[in-house]
């Protein structure tokens, strides 16, 4: 993992959640959580969230977080990137219809969009985000890519 371990908490993850996550060159990265009651599929209560380009060197220093300046596009998750402690949840700011974007769109597998919640769309709306359940590991390959930073390598156990 490139992303370093901050805070590992139990506490489930809200709607207008900022957190923080630090990747290895030291500068803090931050994401917001938009939907808590996201769909993939036969998964329900995926994470919607945002990673935003803006950063800090100070992890309470929490620059502007506006909707047209994703690191990445958004993804969905579950609650592992804060239980792991690669995620750590700094405030909660109530989100106004300027945070979040009117339309989400997840393009899947056989071409087709979807929202959020798993409804078809008839085409793509920008940023168009691939449609799945993004791991912790997953979301540090996409952050670190977008920050040209090498991907981690895959850990390979060793059995006798």
């Amino acid at each position: 993992m490139n992303l370093a371990v901050l805070k590992k908490t139990r506490k489930s993850p809200e709607v207008g959640d900022v957190f923080v996550m630090q990747p290895p060159d030291g500068l803090f990265l931050y994401g917001r959580v938009i939907a808590t009651d996201a769909r993939i599929g036969p998964m329900h209560n995926c994470i919607l969230i945002y990673v935003y380009r803006p950063r800090s060197e100070q992890k309470e220093a929490v620059p502007d977080l506006l909707r047209g300046q994703f690191l990445v596009p958004p993804m969905m998750t579950n609650k592992r990137p804060w239980t792991m402690g690669y995620f750590e949840t700094l405030q909660n700011r109530e989100l106004g219809p300027m945070d979040r974007l009117p339309q989400h769109c997840f393009l899947d597998t056989f071409g087709r969009y979807f929202d959020e919640y798993s409804n078809r769309l008839s085409g793509p709306v920008e940023p168009v985000a691939q449609k799945g359940l993004h791991s912790f590991r997953t979301i540090d390959d996409e952050i670190s890519g977008a920050l040209g930073i090498p991907l981690a390598p895959d850990v390979v156990s060793k059995q006798a």
